[in-house]
């Protein structure tokens, strides 16, 4: 038996990548490139779950 996806399944969205100034090199915790860090490991076990949903996808 094959199991569809939910119809309203959208691909996940890549966070936004902070801008070189975002940065104030002050060594804040966490620091918005830790944070994007963090934002982009999620995302990409996301897509990967997404991609799993979608094959067709590519």
């Amino acid at each position: 038996m094959t199991t569809l996806p939910p119809a309203n399944d959208p691909r996940p969205v890549e966070p936004e990548k902070p801008l070189p100034g975002d940065c104030c090199d002050g060594g804040c915790n966490p620091c918005v490139l830790d944070t994007y860090a963090e934002a982009m490991e999620h995302y990409r076990e996301r897509l990967a779950a997404w991609q799993a949903r979608h094959p067709e996808a590519g």
